[in-house]
């Protein structure tokens, strides 16, 4: 990724892309900047500093063509191929993962899922097959796996990491608690969704604080 592109502007682009397609739907050719960021919940010149930073540039009066939009950014992110996943941990989380269709939608098919439990392995989850952990060099040099992500127990997800790093997986989605350790030159990224609905406890909390008068209110 280019180094002057930073964080904070990657973060916000898949609402970006999200928004895009989603107005390029409705026909219309190109779109203001006001609206865009409306779609993609930023404001209007982060929104502007951010396409600029990739060299994405509006017209005055008439705003951003989506298809250029639409295949920019898709570039930016690596969407112009696909990145097979492999899930490791065949538990409730790792099933919905696999029934979800969405991933395929965005390039992300689900190749394989790995779970060492005997009664998984040998079996299809939404059309997805189970394999043992020994099996998961082969899956990932016959599927051309690039990513794992990681929806086990917490107590095992470290030796579920060293596991997909040890078979050069350099891209990891953690589902888990775990505070995992990996190399520098692997990616991983965790998404604790009982931490995410805790933040929104906190700002629904604020929320209703502002309007009953007690608690500590939002700012203006």
């Amino acid at each position: 990724m280019d180094p002057s592109i930073s964080d904070a502007t990657v973060g916000r682009l898949p609402a970006y892309l999200r928004a895009a397609i989603e107005l390029a739907a409705l026909s219309l050719p190109s779109v203001s900047s006001d609206r865009l960021a409306e779609e993609a919940g930023v404001h209007p010149a982060t929104l502007r500093r951010d396409l600029a930073s990739l060299e994405i540039t509006g017209t005055r009066g008439v705003g951003y063509d989506l298809k250029y939009l639409v295949s920019q950014i898709s570039l930016v992110l690596g969407l112009t191929q696909e990145w097979p996943v492999v899930i490791v941990g065949a538990g409730n989380l790792g099933k919905a993962l696999a029934n979800y269709g969405g991933f395929a939608d965005r390039g992300f098919p689900v190749a394989a899922m790995v779970d060492i439990a005997p009664d998984l392995v040998g079996s299809e989850i939404g059309g997805v097959p189970v394999h043992p952990p020994s099996e998961l060099g082969r899956l990932v040099e016959e599927e051309d796996i690039l990513v794992g992500v990681i929806t086990t127990p917490a107590a095992v997800a470290q030796e579920a990491a060293d596991l997909l790093v040890g078979h050069g997986i350099r891209s990891l989605l953690n589902f888990t608690t775990e505070v995992l350790e990996v190399p520098n030159n692997v990616t991983c990224r965790s998404v604790d969704i009982a931490t995410e609905l805790q933040i929104l406890s906190f700002y629904r909390q604020r929320g209703r604080a502002a309007k009953t008068g007690t608690g500590v209110p939002l700012q203006s």
